[in-house]
């Protein structure tokens, strides 16, 4: 059934293949500059606002279904730890911060800390699947999620919308917005309050909100002109996330029985400055100017649950306070058209980017009492990239482009352990790609991409001497695909695939050092010699009539470890961790002239394996979700169900021993569950 639904969903692809006159564009803001995504030598995603509406989500862990090829691992309350094409990190690291999927807002870089993405007022989500070595460097060897939230307008506006629902669900948000003095100048500010319960129910507390979500989101953006050259766009944000973190039972269900419930808080306060200079012939000069500070808690109670329970003392707790700063500031030139090299038929980009990185943790573990744990430490780092890229038109209908970025990063980390460590490094990334439009609706794209990631170095003092530092990953890939648009704009579809080798592939795994000891673990990162992920990526949207929309996507993936043997399993020859052979979507609306409305979506993900550690699989799963309301002019009301099938199913898993009543204190895997059937109505208006 599941082959039959997957082969159905390429096939209404492939129906895209089709000749017809093309219309509008889906415009992309990732790149150097803003392109229509015809002109992408890349897979991409793009959900605009009216496709976030239309799925009714509330937060980006709601949108991941909906991209191919894009998982999470469930670790934290909120989606914190990304993987694309089974590339990413899976865990709370130790150490130096090193992600592999960029996670940007509105300029703003929060690789590695993505909770902030809540959805209110956010005008459009890419993900760019591949390595991102031009563009983004080390943060993005797996691909890129970029989230714009909407522009100010000249026009005066306020719209509102409410969420109430079962679980405790209870949602505000409010965006206004207008000129300021004249037509030069613009803003917008938007404010989201977002409660529920987190669909647990401890049992040694009687509580049902321990793993509940409190979350305050505040954004503001002005925009302006100064004389007919310059034009900015300043950017605040205040995102303040409250939450528990009482996730995970002894029995892999949602009664928990922990008697020091956990917390997975994170407070962001970043700014963005972005000034726009257009008052030369030959070139435009953009400056990006960013900060931000970011506070995170993370604990947990590591027994999961209480010494009634196990009927002996057991009692394991963890916290983890983590502050980041990070500065950013990148200047770029742009040629005008017109003043393009050789003769008028290249285009070019140039540019430099700086990153400054201070990050301290203060970790805390405790055994029956006592202090088992107590490290501190701090790590900085400051990078400097320089990149350049040229696009020429090989003839009418065909560009090739090409782009180089060279980056040079000097780390330093000490903790009060005495470890310390001073690595620098010089990596290297780029790409070469063509489009071709093989008529005026379809166009063919390839390309071969250099992405890189830094090395780093192991904490610890059971961390193995030789095992202390590991080296930086390079990948290369390879893709290829077609897109294209017909019947007036109404047809839709991409059609990719790609190959990506990766080199000193780095593998992140654990280490149980005392089997009766649940919070012994050891986090390491290793290199394999090698590894590979390739597949196929498609996406189609067609609206059949003024009533009728369809929608859906379709990943295959298969991913390798090649001669790497971890501590605990042998992974050479086994798929990589959280990397589904398949995930599909399909999405269908109802829309009728008089204001009714109707969506109903179908998910589902293969079965992957939870760690590097040890090969204990997740489950292969579908969810449904349904949404029906009624529009009127200004406003509208719809009831939904997510999950509505009630479907269980794993985000996360774990291998290890943790019951002190078993004399051979064996290892169990203990899954954490995903959010089950929730129902609810929500409520907007416009002003």
């Amino acid at each position: 059934m599941k082959l039959l639904f997957a082969i159905a969903a390429l096939l209404l692809a492939l129906t895209a293949w089709a000749q017809g006159p093309v219309t509008e564009e889906i415009i992309v803001t990732a790149d150097w500059r803003e392109r229509a995504t015809t002109e992408l030598a890349t897979n991409v995603s793009v959900l605009d606002a009216d496709t976030l509406a239309d799925a009714g989500v509330q937060h980006f862990e709601d949108v991941m279904l909906l991209v191919p090829n894009l998982n999470w691992s469930g670790e934290t309350s909120r989606p914190r730890y990304f993987q694309i094409r089974g590339i990413g990190e899976r865990e709370q690291y130790q150490g130096a911060p090193n992600p592999s999927v960029g996670f940007i807002v509105d300029d703003i870089d929060f690789s590695g800390i993505g909770m902030v993405a809540t959805l209110f007022d956010v005008e459009q989500i890419e993900v760019l699947r591949g390595p991102q070595g031009t563009r983004y460097g080390a943060n993005a060897l797996a691909g890129l999620i970029n989230v714009r939230t909407q522009d100010p307008s000249a026009e005066a506006l306020m719209s509102s919308k409410i969420d109430i629902g079962s679980d405790g669900l209870l949602s505000g948000g409010l965006a206004f917005g207008g000129p300021v003095g004249s037509n030069d100048a613009a803003y917008r500010v938007a404010v989201q309050g977002y409660q529920n319960d987190g669909f647990r129910d401890n049992a040694f507390s009687g509580r049902n909100d321990t793993n509940g979500r409190d979350e305050l989101t505040t954004r503001a953006k002005l925009t302006w002109s100064a004389g007919s050259d310059w034009d900015f766009r300043a950017t605040a944000m205040r995102v303040d996330l409250d939450n528990g973190y009482d996730a995970w039972a002894n029995d892999n269900g949602l009664i928990t029985r922990t008697d020091d419930p956990g917390k997975d808080s994170q407070r962001s306060t970043a700014g963005a400055f972005r000034g726009q200079w257009t008052g030369n012939e030959s070139f435009d000069f953009i400056t990006i100017t960013t900060v931000a500070d970011s506070d995170i808690e993370v604990s947990f109670d590591g027994d999961w649950g209480n010494d009634a329970f196990w009927g002996v003392p057991y009692d394991f707790t963890s916290a983890t306070g983590r502050t980041r700063e990070t500065f950013t500031q990148e200047l770029r030139w742009l040629s005008q058209p017109g003043a393009e090299l050789f003769s008028g038929t290249t285009s070019w980009v140039a540019g430099v980017y700086l990153l400054s990185l201070e990050e301290s943790n203060d970790v805390l573990e405790l055994f029956d009492g006592a202090v088992f744990r107590d490290l501190t430490s701090s790590f900085d780092a400051d990078s400097l990239a320089v990149f350049g890229q040229l696009d020429r038109d090989l003839g009418p209908r065909t560009a090739l482009s090409v782009g180089l970025r060279t980056e040079r990063r000097d780390a330093s980390y000490v903790d009060s352990d005495g470890v310390t460590f001073s690595p620098t490094e010089s990596m290297a990334g780029g790409h070469v790609s063509l489009t071709h439009d093989i008529d005026e609706a379809l166009t063919w794209f390839g390309s071969l991409v250099r992405g890189y990631k830094a090395g780093g170095f192991n904490i610890g003092p059971s961390i193995p001497v030789d095992r202390r530092e590991f080296e930086a990953e390079a990948l290369w890939s390879l893709e290829t695909g077609v897109r294209g648009r017909w019947r007036d704009g109404r047809l839709s579809g991409t059609l990719g695939v790609f190959y990506s080798s990766r080199r000193d592939q780095q593998v992140s795994t654990s280490l149980q050092i005392d089997p009766q000891d649940p919070l012994s673990f050891v986090f390491f990162t290793d290199n394999a010699a090698e590894g590979y992920n390739y597949g196929i990526e498609t996406e189609f949207a067609w609206q059949l009539s003024n009533r009728w929309w369809l929608d859906g996507s379709l990943a295959l993936l298969r991913t390798k470890y090649d001669r790497f043997d971890s501590p605990t399993v042998a992974l050479a020859g086994r798929e990589q961790a959280h990397a589904p052979s398949y995930q599909f979507a399909l999405g269908a609306t109802y829309q009728s002239p008089s204001g009714f409305f109707a969506r109903v979506d179908f998910q589902g993900r293969d079965a992957f394996f939870f760690d590097d550690s040890h090969d204990q699989r997740s489950e292969a799963y579908e969810l449904a979700h349904v949404r029906v309301g009624y529009e009127w002019e200004r406003s509208s009301v719809s009831l939904w169900v997510r999950n509505i099938f009630d479907e269980t199913y794993a985000v996360r898993g774990f291998y290890f021993a943790n019951d002190p009543n078993d004399p051979l204190f064996l290892p169990q895997l203990y899954t954490r569950l995903g959010d089950p059937r929730q129902a609810g109505v929500t409520m907007s208006f416009d002003f």
